[in-house]
């Protein structure tokens, strides 16, 4: 469904309605803002609330407004917000939330604020400052949802020992990637060639930036572009690399296994998202300490443009009677210098630019993976999976022509199949 800032007013507008009424019933209504002594977060556990969660008291202390904190796992935050937000629930005012996930199905059901006229109004805070990428993936049909708190971008890892013991370069483009990873492929003494996500669902986010890469989109004008040309080209090359250079039983791979291979030191090449660069310089769990280097993702027919997403977005709770107070807490916890702070301390990866143009928070990363951030700040896509709000059914339609492809089976076919399940879904979503 198409959610237009309209729609949110009015479910807002409902909302408030129903909460007065409720208000006038059981005493006098509250007014929103006034007297504001507390407000409620709600998030996932993600490193954004661990590391903002020292800085809580210093809040309250320049504030006078104590922040609660109630954090959930991933699966249970959202079960959560759902009995909650059905229930018109307005015990919690600042909701963080994977925006990829549910801000389609929150935002057509008017539980999250609008926020578009005050980023836009908050000239001291900023919002030209976060990356245009990040900006993009919170926005949706032009409407503002949230603020980004966090960044994941695809990044090629890779044996900087193997490449220079080949006398190889470090491959720039996917048929250089393609080939190199042809060269060091060496089954007999345990060494792939690469190794990424062969699970039908799990590999859908690492396929988009070879589909971005080879022109394509999981969608285009409304409509599902799975069958397009760039997307079956898209598809037969991510599954031959992995058919031909990858590691045995690589369809039950998801990040978890693929990763493991390349920490063990059995594989050339891997890539996925920049989060996971901490797991191969742990001496504790990696044999790649000294050997790892990183590089952009590799350009396709369309150029280089991997997915550049936002895991964890900051919004408000629509029914909560205390929405300025909450915005104020936002503004305050993505602030340029907070953020900074926070990626200097804690290493999270700040969707704001300034962030990464400071030599001492940017110092606090592999120098490659800040090289790869500053090379890919343009041509980069904010979204990795396709834009509608049953994305579990839609993953599972778009990795069936993945696993086709790395079985040697029927491309288009599986493409096709996969295009015409996927516009069943749109279909069904659309506005009556």
């Amino acid at each position: 469904m198409s959610i237009t800032r309209r729609n949110l007013i009015l479910a807002g507008g409902l909302g408030t309605a129903g909460l007065t009424l409720a208000a006038c019933g059981g005493g006098s209504p509250a007014k929103q803002d006034e007297d504001v002594t507390d407000i409620t977060v709600v998030s996932g556990n993600n490193p954004w609330v661990q590391g903002l969660e020292k800085h809580l008291d210093r809040y309250a202390e320049e504030t006078g407004v104590a922040v609660h904190l109630d954090t959930y796992g991933n699966e249970q935050l959202n079960d959560q917000y759902k009995v909650k937000l059905n229930a018109s629930d307005d015990t919690f005012d600042v909701m963080v939330f994977q925006v990829q996930d549910v801000a389609r199905e929150f935002a057509r059901n008017g539980w999250l604020l609008d926020v578009t006229d005050r980023v836009e109004a908050e000239s001291d805070w900023g919002w030209d400052d976060f990356q245009e990428a990040a900006r993009e993936a919170v926005t949706v049909d032009d409407v503002v949802l949230g603020v980004p708190l966090m960044t994941e971008r695809h990044v090629v890892y890779y044996r900087k020992d193997l490449l220079e013991k080949a006398g190889m370069a470090v491959p720039t483009t996917l048929d250089e990637l393609e080939a190199a990873a042809e060269a060091l492929h060496d089954p007999g003494s345990g060494m792939s060639g690469i190794a990424m996500r062969g699970q039908a669902v799990a590999a859908v986010t690492q396929f988009s930036s070879f589909l971005y890469s080879f022109g394509g989109d999981f969608q285009a004008d409304g409509a599902s572009a799975l069958n397009s040309d760039a997307a079956i080209a898209a598809y037969d090359y991510y599954g031959r690399v992995l058919r031909e250079f990858g590691p045995e039983g690589v369809t039950s791979m998801g990040w978890v296994e693929a990763s493991a291979l390349f920490a063990q030191g059995r594989a050339a090449f891997y890539l996925d998202a920049d989060s996971q660069a901490y797991t191969f310089l742990d001496e504790s769990s990696s044999s790649v300490v000294e050997t790892v280097d990183f590089a952009p993702f590799p350009a396709g027919p369309a150029g280089s443009k991997p997915y550049s997403i936002v895991p964890w977005t900051a919004g408000i709770n629509s029914f909560s009677r205390k929405q300025d107070a909450a915005w104020k807490f936002i503004t305050w916890a993505t602030s340029q210098g907070m953020l900074t702070t926070l990626m200097s301390e804690d290493t999270l990866p700040s969707p704001r630019q300034s962030s990464w143009d400071d030599d001492a928070a940017a110092g606090s990363f592999p120098a490659g993976l800040v090289t790869n951030v500053q090379a890919t700040l343009d041509g980069v896509v904010g979204h990795d999976r396709p834009q509608v709000e049953q994305v579990a059914q839609a993953r599972e339609y778009v990795g069936a022509p993945i696993i086709a492809s790395i079985n040697g089976e029927d491309v288009p076919a599986a493409a096709t199949k996969a295009d015409e399940q996927l516009q069943e879904l749109i279909d069904a979503e659309a506005p009556a």
